[in-house]
């Protein structure tokens, strides 16, 4: 029976994963079109590629071990379906991989609590057990520093605690409209009552508790633990470190507030920890490039892209698995259906998107020759829905293109897209910004929702929050437009609109991206 059981679910897994539309009605009579269809809902890959990418290789924090892998991986998918591709080195990052962390309170009861290490952070040597300790209310920064040295060899709350882990959202959906709105009212409060006493104590800057927790390591605290709610249940974002000698860890609202309700109370909990990570010194970091050349206008490009590295709490899912694997199974069913394209396609897997869009503004800097000759560009960092949302960046002539290529899509894939004309240009959301600030006509693909901030940058961005039937739709629309941008007898102009500022003056456009082509912690 068990086996049953079991054999029954991965069956219905692999049926619900699969399941694309099946419905077609061409807008024109297109064979390639027709065929693109048939490919990507028919025998798509998909759901096999994303278990391969995100549940065996990984997370893939920049320089990671597991980021090199994934490059290699993917460069080895591509080759495996006759398509050149090579992984470029854009620069070096300190590498760094998580290993172990159990993070349990022992007084004043036992609970294990969630949390981990925040990336880069340096590891323990073994397990610490020590007092948990908030910074108090203070007169002024001579009473702070008076109180200062007691923090050493003690785990240190740096967070603004919380009042409700209900979000707010739900807070309004559910309250009366005078409750709600006295809720926040509380909350913006103490949260204003939190940072003033940081002030009062002597801290200054944008990112106060980075400032206060290289405060507590100078004094000799065993660690200090932030707060990273995701303003929804039982998740936390990840950060990169706040320390290079001591530990930093980031947990759940559920447990933080209760560490912080008990220490305001005299009920000093205890925590042990055990957190473990390796670091392998300044390693090569990439980006994986692969293309169809070009026929007829072989020096001509159209750029498929997504960024290939994740934040490593989680497994990044939808940030941004879900696009790389989309940009690997666009260039996969485009060579299977259309293998002699007049302009080049390509497929861009970005590195270090998450520091700064340093492996898209590399190339930009590296290929002047491609973003030359780049007639269209289309980035999907946005999640898992259907794609729905496409503006001209700023081109104002890109418009028509744009509204032509999405007129011949399918029915049942272009009628959810909403093209907007004027658009603007993005100044740093994602890679497409940085072939924007070179001139070069780049395009978001904007998706349905489906609650994007719910696992963004959280312990809970898995393979299981994909929803496969969406994505399928979107390899249709991504290849079809790809395909269409690349035979299009016309090529896109570059001219840009004027932009205004709020007050209506005319402002300039993004400028060209500067790359950190060499980072980690001991460097930014």
């Amino acid at each position: 029976m068990k086996r049953f059981i079991v054999t029954f679910v991965l069956v219905a897994l692999l049926v619900t994963v699969s399941a694309p539309v099946t419905a077609q009605t061409l807008a024109v009579d297109d064979p390639v079109i027709r065929a693109i269809w048939t490919e990507a809902t028919e025998n798509s890959h998909y759901a096999d590629l994303a278990h391969e990418l995100i549940d065996v290789i990984g997370p893939r924090l920049t320089g990671s071990p597991q980021d090199t892998r994934a490059h290699e991986w993917a460069v080895e998918q591509f080759r495996s379906w006759g398509i050149e591709a090579e992984m470029e080195q854009w620069g070096t990052w300190q590498s760094w991989q998580r290993g172990i962390c159990h993070i349990d309170m022992l007084e004043p009861w036992v609970k294990t609590m969630t949390g981990h290490l925040m990336s880069w952070s340096p590891a323990l040597r073994r397990a610490v057990e020590a007092e948990v300790v908030i910074i108090p209310d203070v007169a002024d920064q001579a009473a702070f520093q008076a109180w200062l040295p007691t923090v050493k060899d003690k785990w240190v709350l740096i967070s603004f605690p919380e009042p409700s882990g209900r979000p707010h959202s739900t807070w309004q959906t559910n309250a009366t409209r005078e409750d709600y709105e006295a809720f926040m009212e509380e909350r913006q409060a103490a949260q204003q009552a939190f940072t003033e006493n940081l002030h009062r104590a002597g801290f200054e800057g944008r990112r106060l508790d980075q400032v206060v927790a290289r405060a507590m390591e100078e004094a000799g605290a065993a660690g200090v633990i932030g707060m990273g709610w995701a303003n929804n249940w039982h998740t936390y974002r990840t950060f990169t470190t706040y320390t290079t000698e001591i530990p930093a860890f980031i947990m759940s609202l559920e447990d933080y507030t209760l560490l912080y309700r008990l220490a305001v109370s005299g009920h000093t909990p205890t925590l042990e920890i055990e957190a473990e990570a390796e670091t392998f010194g300044e390693k090569p970091t990439y980006n994986t490039v692969a293309m169809i050349p070009g026929t007829e206008k072989p020096d001509e490009y159209v750029i498929v892209m997504a960024h290939l590295d994740t934040w490593d709490t989680a497994t990044g899912g939808v940030d941004n698995s879900s696009g790389s694997i989309l940009a690997m199974e666009t260039l996969r069913v485009l060579k299977e259906v259309f293998p002699a394209p007049k302009r080049t396609i390509v497929a861009c897997l970005w590195g270090s998107e998450e520091q700064g869009l340093n492996g898209s503004a590399s190339f930009v800097e590296d290929h002047p020759e491609i973003v030359a000759g780049l007639q269209a560009g289309f980035n999907f960092d946005s999640g898992i829905g259907r794609i729905s949302r496409l503006s001209d960046s700023g081109f104002i002539e890109a418009g028509p293109f744009l509204a032509r290529w999405i007129a011949r899509l399918p029915t049942e894939v272009g009628r959810h897209i909403t093209l907007t004309v004027p658009g603007s240009p993005s100044s740093g959301g994602s890679d497409h910004a940085s072939f924007i600030a070179a001139g070069a006509p780049c395009f978001g693909l904007g998706t349905s929702s489906w609650d994007y901030g719910y696992t963004w940058h959280t312990q809970i961005d898995t393979y299981d929050k994909l929803v496969f039937c969406e994505l399928i739709n979107d390899v249709v629309v991504e290849a079809c437009l790809a395909y269409l941008a690349s035979e299009d007898d016309q090529t896109v102009p570059r001219t840009k609109r004027v932009l205004l500022d709020r007050e209506g003056n005319p402002r300039e456009w993004p400028s060209p991206r500067t790359p950190t082509r060499r980072g980690g912690p001991g460097y930014n």
